[in-house]
């Protein structure tokens, strides 16, 4: 469904997320931002407007206030009156270029796109963003953009949950397309996100931008984790398509346990099954090179084998059996076929370090500790 275009400029009322933490209480709103908004809709002073919008930017920078959006809005529609009252139309849109381009130097969350760095004011990846400064990968740095994408909606705000959970299942499955090799993103990296709230919903934002960042956030990120079809070769990238089959169908692991909702770990079982019927299919079509074949066709039988329990989990008449399975599929995921197939690829042959069961239950919505 089609929205309207947002207005130019950066919406300082986006949260910040990962997985389903509390969002922090906002920002005040700046009042000169709120004044500059007013004129520029009324057009009657657009000197005023304009003066009082550029005075705003400055003050928020400052401040930490939200109302960028205001200010920027305020200040374009004023100076775009302002040009009319000259009646210099070129001069309009030189400034509503000027007036965007300006919104995206400040940096905001709104500008962000697939394969920018950059850091946040606080250091924090939580809470609510006002303003974001971009620096160069290569160098230290809080979060990496590895994708974005729209939420669909009329004019109703959807509401936080339903906004968090689109993220957090879009983004946690979009990762495999920007860091394909799961094994070389570092242990204490996860993924966070930008999303609308409530108060940009109303100016057209629908856009969520998924993140890389660093659990710790005294200890940042260094150099860009992307690794894609641009960056590996053939033979590695149709390696690591076949098993993100399998990693992705991981990440739908249910949140209740076997004991608590069968039904939906059943369902989960099948679709681990399919994704591994998928995942052999592709290891074995692939001509690899020589060097690679004996140890690619070996990590194909284990997937084989994870499949079958798989499947018998699916049919599953309780918990226990399910967990008979279950147990088995763990048993069977040890690393050393995939770390010598992966030495054989040239790809990255360390495996992350596993997930505690203990601290997620039987599933979460997260990285699987099987991920492959």
């Amino acid at each position: 469904m089609s929205t309207p275009p947002p207005p130019p400029g950066p919406y300082p009322y986006q949260p910040w997320g990962q997985g389903h933490r509390p969002y922090n209480a906002p920002a005040p709103v700046n009042g000169v931002a709120i004044a500059a908004l007013v004129l520029g809709i009324l057009c009657c002073v657009p000197a005023l407007g304009l003066l009082l919008g550029l005075v705003a930017l400055r003050q928020i920078r400052r401040t930490g206030e939200r109302g960028r959006a205001m200010a920027v809005t305020g200040a374009v529609l004023s100076g775009l009156g302002l040009v009319l009252w000259v009646a210099v139309p070129v001069g309009g849109a030189a400034f509503g270029d000027w007036a965007k381009g300006a919104a995206r130097d400040h940096g905001s969350a709104y500008s962000l796109t697939k394969g920018e760095c950059f850091d946040a004011p606080s250091g924090s990846l939580e809470g609510v963003a006002y303003d974001i400064d971009k620096v160069p990968c290569t160098g230290l740095h809080d979060a990496e953009v590895f994708a974005t994408f729209r939420m669909p909606g009329g004019a109703d705000y959807p509401g936080d949950g339903e906004i968090t959970d689109a993220a957090d299942t879009r983004c946690y499955a979009l990762r495999y397309g920007y860091a394909m090799d799961a094994w070389a993103v570092p242990d204490d990296v996860d993924v966070y996100y930008l999303t609308p709230s409530r108060q940009s919903w109303r100016y057209g934002d629908r856009e969520v931008t998924c993140l890389f960042g660093n659990t710790d956030e005294k200890a940042g990120m260094e150099g860009s984790l992307r690794n894609d079809e641009h960056t590996l070769d053939a033979d590695q990238a149709a390696y690591l398509k076949a098993v993100d089959v399998e990693n992705a169908a991981l990440d739908r692991q249910p949140s209740d346990s076997p004991d608590d909702d069968l039904r939906a770990n059943r369902q989960w079982a099948g679709r681990m099954s399919a994704a591994l019927s998928q995942e052999a299919r592709m290891l074995h079509a692939h001509s690899w090179p020589a060097g690679a074949r004996t140890p690619v066709a070996k990590v194909a039988e284990e997937v084989a084998a994870r499949r079958q329990e798989w499947a018998d989990a699916a049919k599953a008449g309780d918990a226990n059996g399910f967990y008979q399975h279950y147990d088995l599929v763990m048993a069977l995921s040890t690393p050393d076929r995939a770390v010598t197939a992966r030495k054989a690829l040239g790809l990255n042959a360390t495996p992350p370090e596993s997930k505690d069961a203990d601290d997620d239950g039987n599933g979460s919505s997260g990285p699987s500790e099987f991920e492959v």
